[in-house]
């Protein structure tokens, strides 16, 4: 359960996006949209290296 303590005289906006934030680094959103398609270990496994070499030719460009 997300607790969000909220100061005497803060706005509900403030609050909302402080609840907004906590929810949103708790993953739940994330995680249930990856449950909802199976995708193979090997897929996965080929989606990080992909992103991985992208990655490091960004910091490479950025270095030289």
């Amino acid at each position: 359960m997300i607790i969000v303590p909220v100061k005497e005289g803060e706005s509900i906006d403030r609050a909302l996006k402080k609840y907004k934030r906590k929810f949103e680094k708790t993953g739940v959103v994330k995680e249930l949209r990856e449950r909802q398609k199976f995708t193979k270990p090997s897929v996965k496994k080929r989606q990080e290296k992909l992103k991985a070499i992208y990655v490091q030719q960004l910091r490479q460009a950025e270095e030289g």
